[in-house]
């Protein structure tokens, strides 16, 4: 492995640590990918802060949406689950 694949472990708060997966925007995100993110919002955001906005409105809507998923698959799962 290259110096710049080389992977490192973090410690965060819990508290933290939910406040970032507040910005998953699908179950298999990873918190790299998820990090990138952040950074990537905050760069743009010293720029152009009304595009900024605009990318965090578009992840809270696929957040959003993906929670109403998950939602849904539960209720259906429970729902198959009092028919047998």
């Amino acid at each position: 492995m290259d110096e710049e694949n080389k992977i490192t472990t973090i410690k965060l708060l819990e508290e933290t640590k939910l406040r970032i997966e507040k910005l998953r925007e699908h179950k298999r995100e990873s918190y790299e990918e998820i990090l990138k993110k952040i950074l990537y919002v905050l760069n743009v955001a010293r720029d152009e802060p009304e595009k900024a906005r605009r990318i965090l409105e578009r992840i809270s809507e696929l957040r959003n949406r993906m929670i109403q998923e998950e939602r849904e698959q539960k209720e259906n799962l429970k729902k198959e689950n009092r028919r047998e």
